[in-house]
């Protein structure tokens, strides 16, 4: 442990703090483009750029979900620092490209390839902080400062991109994206990371190595549903506010910043007190907790007839939101050794994003089809079953060593040590396939 009590104690790790300076800039580059990617639709499209955008948003979460599995596979076995330096590379590449499109197939073509690497960058990235962090505890720290960062790029990305934009083209936008990749590659070559474990695995069960472990631990069964939860709640977020903001109480684009601003600060103040609050109770209390907060913010909403009532409930939603995600890294920490982890972040990727690609046109449909406060209503009741059913799914008693036998094995086995039932801290692997009474 670095001793250092406060949260940004952490960062006196010199490795994890070259790693977070590349996420930093990384998450500014990749707002900056998003500013950017908006005004290049608009320029080629015109009246369809909202079309457009739904569509580049839908490819984008279609590439998470696809890619991040099979990444891993393909690039598991390979030096990590040379991947994560390999693949900014590449991703500053197809930003660089992004410019000088002049058709919108283009454009989707450029924005899958992008976070197709983005797709095999982030889950390596994540998984990579636990072998450099040990200590759980400044390893909750780390969790707490990457929410910090992703809420502090959404507000600071904007700001950023108007101020670059009083002195140069929406193009010249894209410069900052890959400044930001390059500067990310750069820190990244200066960090010495773990080596990777190399498997023997047949590539189909390297692609689904992740997905078994994920899928057959009731933790992570329960933090999966959550994660629904969380989709559900962000998407009402992210497609409505402005039709709530500017439709509903008819006021500016302004107004609309303030209120999704309201939202990061929400997120913004759990980061903060995350690691005492996870000192405290355990991540399913956290979390579950965290699923109540998205339904009450949920239900209350249904009621909310003035805009300044609004921005309270937006940091109420954006508190749920980080309590759900921010421990859900410790989950996936203690739930695979330390070659599988890689491949279980993937899943983890790939499984979340899938959360967003149903919640997303669900929630856009429900909006534009009923009234608002009805649309809130039923969110807040499927958030409700997704909770009770988390809360059934993940034990409340979840012990990291568990007693169970194996009759499967010889007498013999090494693993044995002489006695078929024993205790040790259980994952699911080779000699583990199902979870204990499941």
């Amino acid at each position: 442990m670095l001793g250092n009590a406060s949260l940004f104690g952490v960062l006196q790790h010199p490795a994890y703090q070259r790693l977070f300076a590349a996420q930093i800039v990384s998450l500014l580059g990749t707002g900056l483009a998003s500013v950017a990617l908006g005004l290049l639709v608009f320029e080629l499209g015109g009246a369809d750029a909202g079309v457009i955008l739904g569509t580049v948003l839908a490819i984008k979460i279609i590439a998470y979900v696809t890619i991040a599995p099979v990444a891993e596979a393909l690039l598991g076995n390979l030096p990590r620092r040379t991947v994560l330096v390999s693949l900014d590379l590449v991703r500053a590449g197809f930003a660089l490209a992004l410019p000088w499109v002049t058709e919108i197939w283009q454009i989707y073509l450029l924005i899958f390839l992008l976070q197709a690497a983005s797709a095999g960058f982030t889950p390596l990235f994540q998984a990579t902080i636990p072998d450099l962090l040990k200590d759980e505890e400044d390893y909750t720290k780390a969790l707490s400062l990457s929410r910090l960062a992703y809420d502090l790029e959404t507000l600071l990305s904007p700001v950023l991109a108007t101020l670059l934009l009083a002195v140069v083209t929406w193009q010249g936008l894209y410069a900052g994206t890959v400044c930001g990749f390059l500067a990310s590659a750069a820190l990244v070559c200066t960090v010495s990371l773990p080596f990777s474990t190399k498997t023997q695995l047949p590539f189909r069960k390297r692609v689904t190595r992740g997905m078994q472990i994920y899928l057959a631990t009731p933790r992570l069964q329960g933090g999966l549903i959550l994660h629904g939860a969380v989709a559900v709640a962000g998407a009402m977020v992210f497609v409505n506010t402005v039709v709530l903001v500017q439709g509903q109480f008819k006021l500016t684009e302004q107004d609309t910043a303030l209120t999704l601003a309201a939202f990061g600060v929400g997120s913004m103040l759990v980061a903060l007190a995350s690691p005492k609050l996870l000192e405290k109770f355990s991540e399913r209390t956290v979390m579950l907790l965290g699923s109540l907060i998205l339904v009450i913010s949920l239900g209350i909403s249904t009621g909310v007839e003035e805009w300044r009532d609004l921005l309270p409930v937006w940091m109420l939603l954006g508190s749920g939101y980080s309590m759900i995600h921010i421990p859900m890294g410790r989950l996936l920490r203690r739930s695979a050794h330390t070659e599988d982890r890689p491949a279980l972040f993937a899943a983890h990727f790939s499984l979340s994003h899938a959360c967003w690609l149903i919640a997303y046109p669900t929630v856009g449909w429900l909006g534009a089809k009923l009234e608002l406060s009805l649309t809130f209503g039923i969110l807040a009741v499927g958030c409700l079953l997704g909770c009770v059913l988390a809360w059934r799914v993940w034990p409340k008693i979840d012990p990291i060593d568990l007693e169970h036998r194996h009759d499967d094995l010889s007498s013999d086995h090494p693993h044995l040590s002489g006695t078929r039932v024993h205790v040790h801290p259980y994952v699911i692997d080779d000699l583990h396939p199902q979870w204990p009474g499941r």
